[in-house]
């Protein structure tokens, strides 16, 4: 924080020997030092917050992914229990409901499926339908997870930031009444 905060004499304002600074934050000049501070920490935080909302979009998405993957799944599943289990054989068809969304979702995530037509699977392609959207949902659902674990490190970033910045604000308060005080005496 320290590095964003630049100093430079005030010309010809000294009080009582002491040369008096004013600081530029970000860009804005003309501050006293306690509050280039605090400016810089309230920066700090809304930094901090940016990011927050940005993996929070990142988080959406990858949500949105699992469920649309999931829709997909649950199209196959519903072909493949269809399925008569007893004597079946691999190359038995099956019709899929909804097959053009069910296209259109595995290719956006590019999941192979293997199609008899525009709408009808094979017993076996139908199974292997079924594994490649299952992993291709518990792979999200693991990235996912680390993606959380990630957003609730930025939270906490982005509270002690706020809190950080507050606390400062309140210690320049008591200070600056302190010395009004004492002016006083």
């Amino acid at each position: 924080m320290s590095s964003t905060i630049q100093p430079s004499a005030i010309t010809g304002g000294s009080v009582y020997g002491v040369t008096q600074m004013e600081y530029t934050i970000g860009g804005k000049s003309g501050k006293n030092f306690i509050d280039a501070v605090v400016l810089a920490s309230f920066m700090q935080a809304t930094a901090i917050e940016e990011s927050t909302s940005a993996y929070a979009k990142v988080v959406e998405a990858r949500q949105k992914k699992i469920n649309e993957l999931s829709d997909a799944l649950a199209y196959i599943a519903k072909a493949n229990g269809s399925l008569d289990s007893k004597g079946g054989k691999s190359t038995d068809t099956v019709q899929v409901d909804n097959a053009s969304y069910v296209k259109q979702i595995a290719a956006r995530y590019e999941v192979q499926l293997i199609w008899e037509s525009d709408s009808t699977m094979t017993r076996g392609n139908i199974q292997k339908a079924q594994t490649n959207l299952t992993y291709a949902i518990d792979r999200e659902d693991n990235d996912i997870q680390q993606d959380i674990v990630t957003l609730q490190s930025y939270i906490t970033k982005r509270d002690n930031a706020y809190s950080n910045a507050s606390k400062l604000v309140k210690k320049a308060n008591h200070a600056a009444t302190a010395t009004i005080k004492n002016f006083g005496s």
